[in-house]
């Protein structure tokens, strides 16, 4: 407050200042802030420890449930419902919309709900899945008609036992092998004996009406070159793919249908506990599903 000024004096009154001080100034040092980031590191904490916890308490199975219940897909819910299998393999109580066996129900259950009951208990038996069915009647169509034409003829008869037809993921796979008695190349060259090469003229005659892609793999057995840096089993039998691949475009196989021309060496052998047996040098002609069926 203002003091009063002497008496007679001209001078201005002197200004005091009182300063309080107020105990308990150091709230910015013992304040609150770190007791909130003490309960996030103790809350992260607690998660860690149950995650290690459920680690070591539950299967793969398990586990992939888990993973699928807060991250789920359509693929996979379709055929294990919201939640994967269920959590622990449980099944909600509140189950009624489930999707696959013993599946845990989700808030989001009807996004992998089936609309419709379009379609088949396999894969491929909906409406793309005529496509493939039509692919596996011509498959076993062609099977037939290339057996028959083996046995009408007396050239091809003989060969008809190194002819091995096998169905696959893939598709129809024909396989030309070799035996002891009998080479389908020449022995260490690109270059189709005159049975083997009227064989896949026949080949191309059969295939040549469908439209499913061809996929050409050419094996050897394990015996090596003596310069290995001239000429291996790997050049050996991609060149005897090549060669089986235009071969049937000479047969009037279109090069559009040509998918892929691989050589594997002696990487897949068919008689595994000697590859040195002539059986491994073979030329496998895969006839494809057509795209847009089954697995595509």
């Amino acid at each position: 407050m203002p003091a009063r000024a002497p008496h007679g004096s001209n001078q201005p009154p002197k200004i005091v200042i009182v300063k309080k001080i107020i105990d308990g100034g150091h709230g910015g040092h013992h304040g609150g802030a770190w007791k909130v980031a003490y309960a996030d590191f103790v809350t992260a904490m607690m998660a860690f420890f149950l995650l290690l916890w459920l680690l070591g308490a539950t299967n793969e199975k398990q586990r992939k449930g888990i993973a699928d219940y807060f991250a789920p897909t359509l693929i996979d819910t379709r055929s294990l419902g919201m939640g994967g299998a269920g959590l622990f393999g449980g099944e909600s109580a509140r189950s009624d919309q489930r999707i696959g066996e013993k599946s845990g129900r989700s808030s989001e259950s009807g996004m992998a709900t089936p609309v419709t009951g379009a379609g088949g208990p396999r894969p491929g038996t909906g409406d793309r899945g005529s496509l493939r069915n039509a692919d596996q009647q011509n498959f076993a169509r062609m099977k037939k008609e290339l057996e028959a034409a083996m046995q009408a003829n007396p050239d091809l008869r003989r060969l008809a036992n190194q002819v091995k037809f096998v169905m696959t993921t893939e598709g129809l796979r024909i396989d030309l092998v070799d035996n002891a008695d009998y080479s389908m190349f020449a022995l260490g060259t690109t270059m189709l004996a005159p049975e083997a090469s009227a064989l896949i003229g026949r080949i191309a005659a059969t295939i040549g009406g469908s439209a499913n892609p061809i996929m050409i793999r050419g094996h050897t057995d394990s015996l090596p070159y003596g310069d290995p840096r001239a000429m291996n089993n790997w050049m050996l039998s991609s060149g005897r793919a090549e060669a089986t691949r235009r071969r049937l475009a000479l047969g009037g196989i279109p090069e559009t249908r040509f998918d892929r021309i691989e050589g594997v060496a002696d990487r897949e052998p068919m008689i595994a506990n000697n590859p040195t047996d002539p059986r491994n040098r073979r030329v496998a002609i895969t006839l494809l599903y057509r795209r847009g069926t089954f697995g595509h």
